[in-house]
């Protein structure tokens, strides 16, 4: 299973927790494990398309998965996956 860390802005939307434990063998697997658990989450990461939303970044194992393979970048069991939505303001 991969580790998916949710930033602050998100826990409301997952009962708080700081991160999740979920199993999947690509990025677009864990998100969709993610919103089976918290669909509430779905307009936030996805488009109505189901890409990711222009406004969050991925990454695993510290590496932004729009340079890799996006929803298609492999995980393995142990990676780190981090969900950062942008912050507007300045």
């Amino acid at each position: 299973m991969s580790t998916v860390f949710i930033p602050t802005v998100l826990r409301p939307s997952v009962g708080g927790v700081k991160s999740l434990e979920l199993g999947g063998s690509t990025v677009g697997d864990l998100v969709t494990a993610l919103l089976e658990r918290h669909p509430g989450l779905g307009g936030q990461l996805l488009t109505p398309d189901g890409e990711l939303n222009r406004f969050v970044n991925v990454y695993v194992n510290g590496q932004d998965v729009r340079y890799l393979d996006g929803l298609s970048t492999p995980v393995e069991e142990r990676d780190e996956v981090r969900l950062l939505p942008a912050m507007a303001g300045g």
